[in-house]
């Protein structure tokens, strides 16, 4: 057998992602959905259409790792300024990628706002139940009851109220024209994840509305977790908050 066939790559770095190594800790979820991303942008081939849009938190980095053009938007203003830029270039791509304390926190009214206003630009929200970047710290979809550093007694409705579901907040709303929750336990999860990634997009480039993809994921660091018993955490755990669904497929329905 020809040693270069029997060698030869089968799997490697998507064309959207840059050769730059990830600073994220060992078992985050966030390399995971950078590559999905990244795959999907390179399967439609609008790579070089697209437009990044990095928040604050953890998902700030995410300019450093998709080879496409990118923004850094202040605090939760990622939909504000993915509103502006699809509006000045309609034909571009544009994408947010934020973390559940930039959107669900401060930016709460520009994503619910933008999917009133069917703003054609497509979400990638990343909900792992903690201000991750910032020290661990409550956010609002920290579980009732899960410890944090601000909540070292547990989350209590006297304290912190209740955990905000986005999807089913977002989903009663005409704007949205594709919104799914899914996670990246597995690699069936992974392959569901994507396709609903690759949807979300496909969403925007029909110019059918406002798209979001929530994925449920890990934070071992600040959850005091093994990577490992922090998918399963989420499996036996933030699933019971946040199940899995596709909430709205305009694609399907053919609107």
């Amino acid at each position: 057998m020809d040693t270069t066939e029997a060698l030869k790559a089968v799997y490697t770095r998507p064309r959207s992602l840059t050769d730059v190594p990830m600073r994220y800790c060992p078992g985050c979820t966030h390399g995971i959905a950078h590559r999905l991303v990244a795959e999907v942008l390179d399967e439609l081939d609008i790579k070089d259409r697209t437009i990044a849009i990095a928040t604050v938190g953890c998902s700030v980095y995410a300019y450093e790792y998709f080879d496409t053009d990118a923004v850094q938007a202040a605090h939760g203003r990622g939909p504000a300024v993915a509103t502006g830029i699809k509006r000045c270039q309609p034909d571009a791509i544009v994408f947010t990628y934020q973390g559940d304390g930039d959107l669900a926190a401060i930016g709460l009214a520009e994503v619910v706002h933008a999917a009133a206003r069917a703003e054609n630009f497509t979400v990638v929200f990343i909900n792992n139940a903690v201000f991750g970047m910032t020290q661990g710290q409550m956010a609002p979809t920290t579980l009732m009851g899960q410890k944090t550093t601000t909540t070292p007694l547990g989350r209590s409705l006297e304290q912190g109220g209740y955990p905000l579901n986005i999807c089913e907040l977002l989903a009663q709303i005409p704007g949205v024209a594709y919104l799914a929750r899914e996670t990246m336990t597995s690699p069936k999860r992974v392959r569901q994840a994507k396709r609903s990634l690759k949807k979300a997009f496909q969403a925007q480039m029909e110019g059918i509305g406002f798209s979001l993809v929530e994925l449920v994921s890990s934070c071992p660091t600040w959850w005091h977790m093994k990577p490992l018993e922090a998918l399963q955490w989420i499996e036996e755990v933030m699933l019971n908050q946040y199940p899995l669904k596709v909430f709205v497929d305009k694609l399907a329905a053919g609107e």
